[in-house]
């Protein structure tokens, strides 16, 4: 079991719970990062003491810098700072749980520096996935997953010689977020409101909107594929309202295998700090004589559109996901600033992965400028 982690992400929904983690199994930390809630992280310097602390802006960091000047914490900002946080000698396991395209070159950082990865940064493999597992590979990293789905499909796997010979293929499920069941129509009217309002979940606003769109579901598809090596024709997608199955892998034998659990992001957390053991957990236990009937259904692409789109950027491959993924987050950041509409995030999404030229084997530097042409795509095609 690891000893000391670094946050990147802290003050975020997963990095919180990552700490009760660390409180729970008595770990310490090396270092955090935030975006720029400073009065948050001000508080976890003081509960943790690490030696690193890093802001997304250099205004921020300032503002930390003085609210904690007494203690013996360094303050960085920005990229620079997400990799030193991410390559700090004295952690053992990165839990990389910022938003975004962000996360990419610290991971790619902790990587190289042979770090155990906890991934809850589902972009990172989304947009570069044949990249990030290479180096992995070449340097020894172990990339563990935190998303409760690839959690839940690495668990399953534990004692699978060859996934190439043995698994027919993945199922991934899906709680369909706050919208499961409406059509077109309906979906044409619903307000922000009502997208934040995830049945099962709590989590940040970025990522309860992709669940809203199923979008969150189309990346880890694509995930999925980068994780376990797989081609698309062999990952699924199931709704399953109650999101107490987490995933599935079905095998060659016909014999499906599934791992259930409290709808709790700790649990899959923990694992990725404790394995190949398992220790007792703050998550309340599951009662299966009290969750009720366990339900499951084909998803509506037809009305969800994202998840087709998402499909088809797995399908073609090249620079495509960083292209979709880039312009989803600035689309959902739209929506979530109350400048566009519920529809306007798959069309002008899908209007970017149009508009990018196309490269087959991008380099780090052309999914990077993939990312960036389809960000500027979504604002030229505001209106």
């Amino acid at each position: 079991m690891i000893k000391c982690v670094s946050i990147l992400g802290s003050t975020g929904s997963i990095g919180r719970q990552t700490l009760d983690i660390v409180d729970h199994l008595g770990l310490s930390v090396a270092a955090l990062t935030a975006g720029t809630n400073v009065e948050l992280m001000a508080q976890q310097c003081r509960k943790y003491r690490p030696r690193l602390a890093v802001m997304a802006t250099k205004e921020a960091a300032q503002q930390l810098h003085q609210a904690i000047a007494d203690l013996p914490t360094e303050v960085y900002w920005g990229e620079g700072g997400l990799c030193a946080a991410a390559t700090i000698p004295q952690a053992d396991c990165v839990i990389t749980a910022v938003v975004g395209m962000v996360g990419l070159k610290p991971t790619l950082e902790a990587i190289r520096a042979g770090k155990r990865i906890g991934l809850a940064n589902k972009e990172t493999l989304v947009c570069a996935g044949e990249l990030v597992m290479r180096e992995a590979k070449e340097c020894g990293a172990e990339i563990i997953p935190v998303d409760s789905e690839h959690s839940a499909i690495f668990q399953c796997l534990m004692g699978v010689k060859d996934k190439k010979k043995e698994v027919k293929r993945i199922l991934l499920t899906c709680s369909g977020g706050p919208f499961y069941g409406m059509d077109k129509e309906q979906l044409s009217k619903v307000t922000k409101a009502d997208a934040l309002r995830h049945p099962n979940w709590k989590m940040g606003a970025k990522i309860t909107i992709d669940c809203a769109t199923l979008m969150n579901k189309g990346l880890e598809v694509i995930e999925a594929m980068r994780l376990y090596d797989l081609p698309l024709s062999q990952v699924d997608v199931l709704i399953h309202r109650q999101s107490i199955v987490h995933s599935l892998v079905e095998f060659i034998d016909g014999g499906v295998m599934a791992q259930l659990g409290a709808p709790d992001m700790r649990l899959p957390i923990q694992l990725a700090m404790t394995y190949p053991e398992r220790q007792d957990c703050v998550v309340p236990k599951l009662d299966l004589t009290k969750c009720g009937a366990l339900t499951f259904a084909e998803p509506d692409m037809d009305a969800f559109p994202c998840l087709a789109l998402a499909r088809e950027c797995a399908e073609k491959g090249g620079n495509a996901c960083a292209a979709m993924n880039g312009a989803n987050e600035e689309a959902v950041a739209l929506y979530l600033d109350d400048k566009i509409g519920f529809y306007d995030i798959y069309r002008l999404v899908s209007q970017a992965v149009r508009e990018i030229p196309f490269k087959e084997n991008p380099t780090l530097e052309e999914i990077l400028e993939a990312d960036r042409l389809a960000r500027l795509s979504v604002r030229n095609n505001l209106s």
